[in-house]
């Protein structure tokens, strides 16, 4: 088995309909992704530890931003309904903010499954942009898999 590097643009994203559970719609318009981890740590130095500092790793969070373009339909003024469905699940509070994303590589046999709530990034342009869209889905409790269909 030789490893190979793979391209950005053949990892796919999806987010669950809240309003039908189950149901998952393809986020468009990506460009680029980003997943990031952070961590904490506690101290746990004593005397004894004779002036070497000690710590231990208490807490592991993960988030996903996703950057792209912002999509609509010309006719009807629709965006694209994943990126919609992300703009809305990004309004709710409390236990209503959790939602679904998932994500994974075209031919990967399984999908990577976060409960997360999301944050809208920043929209815009200049003159000669296209209009810009992003939104970061900060993981809620452990990751899961799923297999494809």
């Amino acid at each position: 088995m030789a490893l190979q590097k793979y391209s950005a643009r053949d990892v796919e994203f999806q987010v669950e309909d809240f309003s039908s559970p189950g149901t998952w719609i393809a986020i468009g318009g990506i460009n680029t992704f980003t997943k990031g981890t952070d961590e904490e740590t506690t101290d746990t130095t004593t005397f004894a530890s004779a002036g070497q500092a000690e710590s231990q790793k208490m807490q592991i969070s993960k988030t996903l931003e996703l950057e792209g373009f912002r999509l609509r339909d010309d006719a009807t003024g629709a965006l694209d309904s994943g990126q919609a469905k992300v703009e809305a699940l990004s309004e709710r509070l409390g236990e209503l903010s959790l939602g679904r994303v998932r994500f994974s590589h075209k031919n990967d046999t399984t999908w990577l499954v976060w409960t997360a709530h999301v944050n809208l990034g920043d929209q815009g342009g200049g003159n000669n942009d296209k209009t810009s869209w992003s939104a970061t889905f900060t993981r809620s409790g452990a990751e899961s898999t799923v297999a494809k269909p």
